[in-house]
């Protein structure tokens, strides 16, 4: 009985059947901790590859004649291969551009089968995350005014007109009325932004400007600027000035083939004179470059450099131009390129008359830095291929015909852009047509890539 007794008392075997009893639950909490660990890695890796796939169908608007589908394309592509890098399962990716060319979102999709979930019948669950890039700043950018602070850093007055319908147009300038549109104008661009106001109506921007943008820097500051040789001598047959080295190169009727060089105080083309300019870099050394008086001007793949205070432009209004820029070398893609510094400009060249009534000198510019001033006026200036960089330059357009719109694409980058009477200024983005590149910065690739869950 005594041992009856002691063996009651004993509590020993009490442990082990608790132990028995509680590991089933044990195991199944441990498999639990595990399992789930493993959904919050295998849901990391999804995000991971959603992101990868947003990034890179973004980043397709930075490249050249890209459209919505090869981004979706990309996105998909970048996404599935990264989704399926630690796994057999194939997840479903799906890809969406929002905005004007501005995002891509990506949403990623996968069923993962559950050991301890069949217990609990629930034998899978299906992960989902979401990624979207967007372009930051200015996408596609064709147009920046640089000027800082005054009024009608960009503007297009009376009944001008500026389409660049895949392209987005910029002012740094902080004033309320940054950008101008006045009476009949219209603006057209992929965006238009402000970084102050915009003075005009509804009418005047399609669509409206967004204001309190964030300026941008001068994304071609960083260009070093062309050598400088010395004067090109033309004899009289011709240059008409050539007996007078104080005066303009100046060529008058006839057909002539220039040189690249450096042409010091500026170059006129006039009376009838046709020029064709051989490939490469044509320095306008302290004058303008003026054509004129049923002057007519033509060059692939050159490029102007304008240095010294008298340096400007004037295509007058009975002139033909065609230009495209340079391929490589110290000015490829720059068509038009200033030296960054005037103290004290000189007056530009006056229209000519002779034709008929000389068109009105537009207003002064809403500035008190100092400007050269670069005008076009012609009727048939239609192939402008390039870039037209004038960091201390005023662009002024006031023909009465289309400008640019037989070129592959025209960036323009310049202190101030001011649109006048009825020109009809076209920015076109076709950058996969030519084979002319885009400057870093600018065009297909002037926006910094954000990333957003």
């Amino acid at each position: 009985m005594q041992r009856i007794r002691e063996l009651g008392r004993d509590r020993g075997g009490n442990v082990l059947l608790i132990f028995g009893l509680g590991l089933p639950v044990l195991m199944g909490l441990t498999s639990a901790a595990l399992e789930y660990g493993s959904l919050v890695k295998r849901r990391t890796e999804l995000q991971r590859a959603a992101d990868g796939g947003s990034i890179a169908g973004v980043n397709q608007f930075k490249l050249a004649n890209t459209d919505d589908a090869a981004a979706i394309r990309a996105a998909i592509a970048m996404a599935q291969g990264q989704a399926q890098a630690s796994t057999d399962r194939r997840p479903q990716v799906e890809a969406e551009v929002l905005g004007n060319h501005s995002s891509v979102k990506v949403t990623v999709r996968e069923s993962v089968p559950l050991a301890f979930g069949k217990l609990l019948n629930v034998p899978q669950v299906e992960l989902v995350v979401h990624s979207t890039a967007k372009l930051a700043g200015t996408t596609r950018l064709c147009l920046l005014a640089l000027e800082p602070a005054a009024k009608k850093a960009f503007s297009a007055e009376q009944y001008a007109r500026i389409a660049a319908p895949d392209c987005s147009i910029y002012s740094n300038s902080t004033s309320q009325e940054s950008i101008s549109g006045g009476e009949g104008a219209v603006v057209t661009a992929l965006t238009t932004c402000s970084a102050g106001g915009y003075r005009g109506t509804s009418a005047n921007f399609t669509p409206p400007p967004a204001t309190g943008c964030p300026t941008l820097k001068d994304p071609l500051a960083d260009r070093p600027a062309p050598s400088v040789g010395p004067c090109v001598v033309l004899d009289a047959a011709i240059n008409a000035n050539a007996a007078d080295a104080t005066k303009p190169v100046k060529i008058v009727r006839g057909t002539y083939t220039l040189n690249p060089g450096t042409y010091c105080n500026g170059l006129e083309i006039t009376d009838g004179a046709t020029v064709t300019l051989r490939p490469g870099v044509y320095v306008v050394k302290n004058g303008p470059l003026v054509v004129k008086r049923r002057g007519s001007m033509a060059g692939e793949n050159v490029g102007f450099y304008f240095t010294g205070d008298r340096g400007g432009l004037l295509f007058d209004k009975d002139s033909t131009v065609s230009l495209t820029a340079p391929k490589d070398g110290e000015m490829a893609s720059l068509l038009f390129f200033e030296e960054r510094l005037v103290s004290s400009p000189a007056a530009p060249p006056e229209p000519d008359d002779s034709t008929g009534p000389k068109p009105p000198q537009p207003p002064a510019p809403e500035t008190n830095t100092p400007v050269r001033q670069y005008r076009i006026i012609s009727d048939n200036a239609r192939t402008l291929l390039g870039t037209i960089y004038l960091p201390a330059g005023r662009l002024i357009v006031d023909s009465k015909k289309p400008v640019a719109d037989q070129s592959a694409y025209t960036v323009v980058v310049a202190r101030l852009v001011n649109l006048y009477e009825g020109p009809n200024l076209i920015l076109n983005a076709r950058y996969g047509s030519s084979d002319v590149p885009v400057p870093d910065g600018v065009g297909p690739s002037s926006a910094d890539t954000v990333l957003s869950h």
